[in-house]
């Protein structure tokens, strides 16, 4: 279980347990030989992979896991079935100490603020700048504004429920207390390369030929092996129904998918696929890449303008009754946004506010919680399709609880940027458990999910997971 516990101001989660706790198995087959105590070395997925290659130079692919039986092959001999488990890589998680630590960020307090920032009027800051002899006076835009009064407002909350659960966490040992021998002995994290470039990849694939009497297809890995090209995956979407996980090969970049998920990778120019999946969802989770200055500066990411969020199909998409849970800055701009234009241009009513609160492993906030700039906390807003006549659950059966307002996702954030916590567990009182489930912009894969974006299989690269031995 990802949820460590569980109070009445929200729930303290275990990420990292949430992808573990997934069957990352990959059967593989190592060739009996004549000589004693002799096997090949070689995965059966990767010496019996075929590639194909498309005009753009694009190379695609997919390779299905093995049946648990001992096939014979081409010299009369057979194979014998080996599994091996992958997990995911714990220093990922590892987040000792904040980004910013209290004792800075005073310090840059009392050097910087001449008034207090929230007595509600427009303020003024005289702050020196390095190098010059002359002081200039910044003043607060409305947006920053709006930012603090949002804060005052929301910051008891954050503090007082957060709190609760770390106490609870310190108290059970899912966090513990940091000593100073231990923080003086900790290593650099080196990420994992991945030269595979999903983006441009989906940008490559808007080139290449339609083939309309394919669009309404799934691809289903099985389980022998499939080679397909990227044509194909671009046109469908992909589904491992398997009790196993598999593996994808991209330009020679590795992915696991987990058993039971399904994907498309796309970006919001080709969702075609997607609506043509013939399949509604009483769960959609959206993940927008907000615009912002930052963005704009480090090019790191692609961002949508308000306007591109509001055509995601959503209508099109959603079941009656879904619940739409979109993560959200703390920009002010982006929550009336959300609230006052693009929900109700969906027909989708607000229920709740939630907050994803980042800590250390010892319980810190990973920023001041009254940092001027960045805050240890991103926003969820919750919302219900509404229909022009009432209609019930798709099993009436079922009853769901009313979605609470105001609860709190504290967790140990993943040092990859963007890495959500997951939602499963922590919705599971609030939709049903059979339904379909769905998340947008997404850059990871989850059992019982279909998975959408440009970087879909992003934090499924096999770089990202340790091996561990196999076992027959």
């Amino acid at each position: 279980m990802s949820v460590v516990h569980q109070l009445s101001a929200g729930w303290l989660l275990d990420h990292l347990s949430f992808i573990n706790k997934i069957n990352y198995q990959l059967h593989q087959h190592h060739e009996r030989c004549c000589r004693k105590k002799e096997f090949t070395t070689s995965v059966h997925f990767e010496s019996l992979q075929m590639d194909s290659v498309s005009s753009s130079g694009v190379c695609a692919a997919f390779i299905a896991s093995d049946s648990s039986t001992k096939p014979e092959n081409d010299d009369g001999g057979n194979y014998e079935m080996f599994t091996r488990k992958f997990v995911f890589r714990p220093e990922l998680f590892d987040v000792t100490k904040p980004y910013i630590t209290p004792a800075v960020h005073k310090e840059c307090q009392q050097s910087n603020e001449k008034e207090d920032l929230m007595n509600g009027v427009k303020k003024e800051i005289s702050i020196s700048i390095i190098g010059k002899k002359r002081k200039r006076c910044v003043v607060f835009n409305q947006g920053e504004l709006d930012a603090m009064e949002y804060h005052t407002k929301i910051r008891e909350l954050i503090l007082d429920g957060s709190l609760q659960l770390i106490q609870e966490g310190l108290k059970s040992g899912f966090l513990y207390p940091l000593f100073e021998k231990q923080d003086k002995g900790s290593k650099p994290i080196t990420l994992p390369l991945d030269t595979c470039n999903l983006s441009e990849l989906c940008e490559m694939a808007k080139h290449l030929p339609s083939l309309n009497e394919m669009e309404h297809q799934t691809l289903q890995l099985v389980e022998e092996d499939t080679s397909v090209t990227e044509q194909d995956l671009f046109l469908r979407v992909v589904e491992n129904n398997s009790s196993f996980t598999k593996v994808i090969t991209l330009m020679g970049q590795k992915y696991l998918l987990p058993p039971k998920s399904s994907f498309l990778l796309s970006d919001i120019s080709c969702m075609q696929p997607l609506l043509n999946y013939r399949k509604t969802f009483d769960v959609i989770v959206i993940d927008p890449p907000w615009q912002n200055k930052s963005v704009k500066r480090s090019n790191r990411y692609s961002y949508l303008s308000p306007l591109q969020i509001k055509q995601i199909p959503i209508p099109k998409l959603a079941a009656p009754n879904c619940l739409l849970v979109t993560w959200v800055t703390n920009r002010q701009k982006h929550l009336r946004f959300i609230k006052e234009e693009l929900y109700p241009s969906w027909s989708v009513e607000v229920v709740a506010e939630w907050h994803w609160v980042k800590i250390t492993n010892s319980g810190e906030f990973v920023f001041p919680l009254d940092s001027p700039h960045k805050k240890p906390y991103e926003g969820l807003i919750l919302g219900r399709v509404q229909e022009k006549t009432a209609l019930p659950l798709r099993n009436a059966d079922v009853n769901v609880l009313p979605i609470p307002d105001h609860k709190l996702i504290v967790s140990v954030p993943c040092t990859l940027h963007s890495h959500k916590p997951p939602l499963a567990e922590v919705l599971k009182d609030y939709i049903k458990p059979d339904g379909e489930y769905l998340e947008l912009f997404a850059r990871n894969l989850q059992p019982g999910w279909t998975s959408w974006g440009n970087e879909v299989l992003k934090f499924q690269h096999v770089d990202y997971f340790i091996a561990l031995e196999s076992g027959s």
